[in-house]
């Protein structure tokens, strides 16, 4: 077992290369009785630390010159003094491990095994005094590589340190950093330089994330293209996970339904390829996006999703989805009600009000659908929601011309306007409308009776006559029988 396996694991929110493990035990040099020593601290570390500090500490003495042997021991030595709060002692001794970097170990194996120092302590920053200590860690870190030229690890602990400027919410500092990751990431003419592409996204999704944080949809969205667009770097898929949420949380605040559903998509399928757990909480987003946009396709019928579809981590929003694509808001209210975690997470909790209040106005349209008069406490008693939420919900039903009544505050009824008689009344208005298009047609443009030849129709046939001559043929024949009348009475 190598000396950083009781400590390092692979760091799924931080580590995006590969992780390699301290190959110490292939090293057999060095004298017997360091080895010994730092082999005995090994063995009492788990049940007297102090005690193995003091021993890891006490094994680079026993070196006639820097070597790996003291290299290994204080390393091991920080990372206890770190566990254990004393952090003063593990930024000092951090110290004088750097000074073994430019010439006792090699290059690559000191930056990885600072890599995967750095690594341990943001994994084990649990407060206010590990970050202070965590910062000076990152600051001797760049003072030490500043001289050596290892770009690399420049770059490495710089993204380090603008995420732990994020973690903090200290904007101001962070907006800095990136940008002077941004440039390091740039040839002399301005573009991206290919071969440093992975850190470059690290710094797009460290600044999309910040501006997501403080709703800065503008230059959010302005980055978030820009980021998506890039096709000269190959990123680690867990970046690009980070990426496409902020995607989607954007979107979803601009309701673009469509554009946040396929964000997230993305999100989790490069989560699930990543092995982050975060995975699980984006295809929650997904499912929630799904029910705003009122599909009616199952987001577990994906093959990406599938296997998630009966995880007890994402049961509760699978009853959810099933509910509200049956109408069922008696089973979409018991669910919602079982399951409050789920409004643990802030973004959940403010846009689940949303699909509830859409479930619930379907719902109302489906209750009052046999009524033409309907009291709203009969509503609010039949959906438990207050009379209140109700009247707001018809309002808006009648405002979008959904329902077509009027609503009785005062004596808290709904009347409903008949279909049938509005069918009628449009029926006879087009009726009015058509007569008097005829009417003032044949006093403006009839003449009376038309010659025979005017008239003839084909063939020679008796003569045509539009509706207007015949209308006027008829008037004229009343009065000429009226006349007649008249004559008759003389």
């Amino acid at each position: 077992m190598s000396d950083d396996d009781d400590f390092m694991q692979a760091s799924d929110d931080e580590n995006y290369d590969f992780e390699y493990e301290d190959d110490d035990e292939a090293e057999e040099g060095g004298d017997v009785d360091v080895e010994n020593k730092y082999y005995n601290a090994k063995q009492m570390k788990v049940d007297s630390p102090e005690e193995a500090i003091d021993e890891f500490l006490g094994v680079p003495a026993l070196e006639p010159e820097k070597g790996d042997w003291g290299f290994k021991g204080l390393k091991q030595a920080i990372k206890l003094e770190f566990k254990l709060g004393r952090y003063d002692k593990a930024v000092e001794h951090y110290a004088e491990l750097l000074t073994y970097v430019k010439s006792a170990v090699t290059r690559n194996y000191s930056e990885k095994s600072i890599n995967n120092m750095l690594d341990f302590i943001e994994k084990n920053a649990e407060d206010e005094a590990a970050n202070e200590c965590m910062e000076k860690f990152y600051s001797k870190t760049l003072e030490s590589f500043q001289s050596t030229n290892n770009e690399r690890l420049w770059l490495s602990t710089n993204t380090k340190l603008a995420r732990l400027w994020l973690a903090q919410k200290d904007y101001s500092r962070l907006t800095d950093k990136v940008r002077e990751l941004h440039k390091a990431c740039q040839l002399e003419d301005g573009s991206d330089d290919p071969s440093k592409g992975t850190y470059s996204m690290e710094a797009y999704a460290l600044e999309i994330q910040m501006y997501a944080e403080t709703r800065n949809n503008k230059r959010l969205k302005g980055l978030y293209n820009r980021a998506i667009s890039v096709r000269s770097a190959v990123p680690h898929p867990k970046i690009m996970g980070i990426i496409r949420e902020c995607g989607g949380k954007m979107y979803m605040s601009e309701e673009n339904w469509k554009d946040a559903q396929s964000a997230f998509f993305e999100s989790f399928r490069n989560y699930d390829e990543a092995g982050s757990m975060q995975r699980i909480q984006v295809l929650k987003y997904l499912v929630l996006t799904t029910m705003l946009m009122g599909s009616d396709i199952n987001p577990f019928d994906s093959q990406e999703t599938k296997p998630y579809k009966n995880d007890p981590r994402i049961a509760a929003m699978t009853e959810l989805v099933d509910a509200y694509q049956r109408d069922d808001i008696n089973q979409y209210e018991t669910v919602l009600k079982k399951n409050q975690d789920l409004l643990a997470d802030p973004f959940i909790a403010e846009n689940i009000d949303e699909v509830t209040r859409n479930m619930r106005t379907k719902a109302v349209v489906r209750l009052v659908a046999p009524y033409t008069r309907f009291r709203l406490d009969f509503i609010a008693k039949r959906l438990s929601i207050s009379i209140a939420e109700v009247q707001d919900i018809v309002g808006f039903l009648i405002m979008d011309k959904k329902l077509r009544g009027k609503i009785n505050q005062d004596a808290g009824t709904v009347e409903i306007d008949s279909r049938a008689d509005q069918d009628r009344m449009h029926a006879v208005a087009d009726w009015t409308v058509a007569i008097r298009s005829l009417a003032s047609y044949v006093l403006n443009e009839g003449e009376g009776f038309k010659s025979d030849e005017a008239g003839v129709g084909p063939g020679g046939n008796a003569p045509l006559t539009t509706a207007a001559d015949g209308l006027l043929l008829s008037q004229r024949t009343t009065n000429a029988a009226g006349k007649r009348k008249s004559n008759r009475g003389k």
